[in-house]
């Protein structure tokens, strides 16, 4: 089962038009291009995916195209996350996970609970979830972090089989390598640390940028995953110029730009979120300019 999210992970976007509604054609061309691209498997309602405002009803929709287009039965990780944590055991209790491999859970944001919240928190939502759960540890959009040895104590239980660390926190990232479990999966959520991750134990990537370019992608981390760690960083010393743009930019304000630059979807987003400035799209069109033929 863990096998199924060693590999490229990609943090699906969630094309809208120009009405703001969900645009399912660009969800096609964006779900064909992944998997002509090898991608090992997706991550639906993320971060990325606007999952904060999206619909219930929306999510639904968007889960069952995805699920009707994969004819490469590409492992699915549904994000399911929140502060309130009755509320989510409540969902998880009423969710019919027929066809989803995963769920992601982020971390409680807002509130900024105590380590032993977070352990608490994560421990009910696995004891009642009928699929395993990855952790989700991102205090840069949360206020807080798991901490390692959180983490640590969290892998013991049967239905939590790793974790998605976005904290860029390469120390903690080690601490967790040394400590985890064999079979506790340490999945990079920082595009521009995977391989550093992957060096010390780390089995691959839930990533922005293989939106756009999953062949790329997905042949760095693959050279990680055979030890070719000079090949794998040749990748992402290639690809450092794109992680920039959608770090300076945004995600997923920059990624849907980009995507829009390679005629993948539109760039448009929901607020709170923003269209990004006329300034910044005239340079990410010319940084762009040499990987047009890449995609």
């Amino acid at each position: 089962m863990i096998e199924k999210l060693k590999g490229t992970g990609v943090a699906l976007v969630t094309p809208f038009d120009e009405k703001l509604q969900v645009d399912f054609e660009g969800l096609a061309k964006l779900l064909q291009i992944n998997t002509a691209g090898g991608v090992n498997y997706w991550v639906v309602h993320g971060t990325t995916g606007e999952a904060a405002t999206t619909t219930s009803r929306e999510k639904k929709e968007i889960l069952g195209f995805i699920q009707a287009n994969n004819p490469n039965a590409i492992p699915i990780v549904y994000g399911l996350g929140g502060n309130n944590t009755n509320d989510l055991i409540k969902q998880i209790d009423e969710m019919d996970f027929s066809g989803i491999d995963f769920v992601m859970a982020v971390s409680p944001y807002y509130n900024k609970p105590s380590q032993e919240g977070i352990y608490l928190h994560y421990k009910m939502l696995a004891d009642v979830c009928p699929i395993p759960i990855l952790l989700y540890n991102v205090p840069s959009r949360t206020g807080s972090s798991i901490a390692p040895e959180t983490v640590i104590k969290l892998s013991s239980h049967p239905n939590i089989i790793g974790i998605k660390e976005a904290s860029g926190n390469l120390v903690s990232c080690i601490e967790i390598a040394r400590k985890k479990p064999v079979d506790f999966l340490l999945i990079s959520g920082d595009d521009v640390l995977t391989v550093p991750i992957m060096s010390i134990g780390g089995v691959g990537v839930i990533s922005t940028l293989a939106n756009a370019f999953p062949k790329q992608m997905t042949a760095m981390v693959q050279a990680a995953l055979n030890k070719d760690f000079q090949l794998a960083a040749e990748h992402q010393f290639e690809l450092f110029p794109l992680h920039q743009l959608i770090a300076q930019g945004g995600n997923p304000v920059a990624t849907k730009q980009m995507l829009a630059a390679l005629g993948i979807c539109k760039n448009y987003v929901r607020l709170p979120l923003a269209p990004l400035d006329t300034l910044f799209i005239e340079q990410m069109q010319a940084a762009m300019q040499p990987w047009l033929y890449k995609a």
